[in-house]
């Protein structure tokens, strides 16, 4: 089956390290720290996609328990990523640019036993689109318009 949704995002920048998005009214800004030239006004494109990651998974295991009839009480998902920054500072390395790992931890409230916990967060990691997005190459274009 083909992608039949699309979901589109526009941002904009002007003086500044400030980049502004209006995302379905949601009003939006990523920043730098102070020390990185910013004016910390938002959280960094890093955080944020760190952020999404586990919003995402929190968001779907919602939905699962929903779906599998689990009353989960609550889920908290930390997330890490380690990475090199001189890559995205323009000095030479070796290194990829991106992250080099992400670790994901999640504390679920459901009366289920460890075992099922985490087969049930292996199963929502496995339905969260950004999961995949990072697990599996995905083809990006870029252009000017």
């Amino acid at each position: 089956m083909a992608a039949n949704k699309v979901i589109s995002v526009s941002t904009s920048m002007n003086a500044g390290a400030q980049v502004h998005a209006d995302i379905r009214g949601h009003k939006v800004t990523i920043d730098q720290p102070k020390q990185a030239g910013g004016t910390d006004e938002g959280p960094t494109p890093l955080e944020y996609f760190l952020f999404s990651l586990a919003g995402c998974i929190a968001s779907i295991a919602r939905i699962a328990a929903t779906q599998q009839k689990i009353e989960m009480r609550s889920i908290n998902v930390d997330v890490d990523g380690a990475m090199n920054p001189a890559g995205l500072l323009g000095k030479p390395t070796e290194d990829r640019v991106g992250f080099q790992t992400i670790t994901v931890k999640a504390q679920i409230d459901a009366d289920l036993s460890d075992e099922e916990k985490a087969t049930f967060l292996e199963e929502v990691c496995h339905r969260c689109p950004l999961d995949d997005n990072i697990m599996l190459e995905t083809k990006v274009t870029h252009s000017l318009v």
